[in-house]
């Protein structure tokens, strides 16, 4: 929260539990003083001059106490009201002032506690102080000439007496006021940091509530993306062997024999990718080492290469470079793009050539798929496919380019980082350093 937030924060009001609360203090106060009241007139304890009637000290000792009933719920009227009637009632010479004082203490503490207006609340506080020390010079004024003679022969210390009782009476009232004004200042401070406490502590809230839907999103995501790779890649195999069966079927038994062996390969290649993938949903607390080793790897790309060839595609793919332990998400990463490449190319390209290159650079892996089909019936940028190798890709750090190519066809490359990178490998292998299928 900023500070700007943090001035312009009003404290909200007493609640009504608060209410019934103030109610009962201030009955109970004010019950307090007339018995303060009725033992003060017992003593004779008086202030200067004649005490006023017994109504009028009872008047004056319920105008000060009575009002705390309000404290919280109109704090500054409430200290206008007491103070006034404690300055008139020590003016009238009011015995009861023990309950009086502590009364004063209280809705100085409340102004400062539960004033919402800061600046008048500070001003009041400081008005109210002033006008009671100002009121302590005229007592202590009047009750000199009270003095009764001999008052002071005990005296010993190096102050004269009248000095003394002044400068005492100073500093306990200064004491008085001083922690009155500081624990409002406290408890509103404190106030105040616990809202602000409450509002981060609600902030944090949310945002676990919003990671945890982006959690949820991410897996939701990752999930959609391996669907699509294991299936479409599959499928679209399996169609298009099922294709060229169905054309050879009457006339060439024996290439249609082949085409269903590879429709059934296929088949059970896609149940067992369902099956760990299936196997890692399920794996308890998200165990990822529970569950089985993904099977699509950077070494088995040239099996997605002869499933393409045996689908009728002329293929190539070459290594180039020396090859380098990968991460286990680089190798995968590396492998679904290019499943998805080449299932793009047998769904949508018509092409008869493919050509699939991996080379190992100094600092890392490219991955280069091109076909010489139409590049018109490739899919755009928003398909699924395109967009799964786009986050595949970005989740590695890496880059994705795909396209038509000059030439005709289209054009799949991935560059993806290396972990490591020797400083005696050269930048690329010549040409002739990879191997041909």
């Amino acid at each position: 929260m900023t500070v700007a937030q943090r001035d312009g924060w009003r404290r909200p009001g007493p609640t009504p539990e608060q209410r019934r609360i103030d109610l009962w203090i201030g009955l109970a106060v004010t019950l307090l003083a007339l018995v303060s009241l009725t033992l003060a007139r017992s003593t004779g304890a008086f202030l200067p001059g004649p005490p006023p009637s017994w109504p009028e000290q009872l008047l004056w000792t319920v105008a000060v106490t009575l009002p705390l009933v309000w404290r919280r719920r109109w704090p500054a009227a409430t200290l206008l009201i007491v103070s006034m009637a404690f300055i008139a009632a020590q003016a009238r010479s009011a015995p009861e002032t023990q309950l009086s004082s502590w009364a004063l203490f209280c809705v100085l503490y409340t102004v400062g506690a539960w004033g919402q207006d800061r600046r008048l609340a500070r001003r009041l506080r400081v008005g109210v102080i002033a006008t009671m020390f100002a009121w302590l010079g005229v007592y202590y004024a009047l009750s000199v000439e009270h003095i009764p003679p001999g008052a002071f022969d005990d005296a010993a210390g190096p102050v004269p007496p009248v000095l003394a009782a002044m400068v005492s009476g100073v500093l306990v009232n200064g004491l008085f006021f001083g922690f009155a004004y500081f624990f409002g200042e406290t408890s509103w401070v404190a106030a105040r940091r616990e809202h602000e406490l409450r509002a981060q502590a609600e902030e944090l809230r949310r945002s676990q509530s919003e990671a945890r839907e982006r959690a949820v999103l991410g897996e939701r995501v990752r999930i959609a993306r391996e669907l699509h790779d294991v299936v479409a890649h599959h499928v679209s195999v399996m169609g298009v062997q099922a294709s060229a069966c169905r054309r050879v079927f009457d006339r060439d038994p024996g290439k249609a024999r082949a085409a269903l062996t590879a429709i059934e390969q296929t088949a059970r290649t896609a149940v067992d990718e369902l099956r760990r993938m299936l196997g890692v949903l399920r794996a308890p607390g998200g165990d990822a080492e529970a569950a089985p080793a993904p099977t699509g790897t950077v070494d088995r790309i040239d099996e997605l290469v002869e499933r393409a060839r045996s689908a009728g595609l002329a293929t190539t793919v070459g290594v180039y470079g020396e090859p380098v332990p990968l991460p286990a998400s680089v190798s995968q990463t590396a492998y679904r793009v290019v499943q998805e490449a080449v299932t793009n190319t047998l769904k949508h390209a018509r092409a008869d050539l493919l050509d699939v290159r991996i080379r190992y650079l100094a600092r890392e892996m490219e991955l280069d798929v091109s076909d010489d089909g139409l590049a018109g019936g490739q899919p755009g940028t928003e398909g699924l496919g395109l967009l799964g190798m786009r986050e595949r890709v970005a989740a590695q750090d890496g880059v994705l380019e795909a396209g038509p190519r000059p030439g005709g066809g289209w054009r799949v490359r991935a560059r993806l980082p290396l972990p490591t990178a020797p400083s005696t490998r050269d930048e690329a292998a010549p040409a002739g350093a990879g191997w041909s299928a």
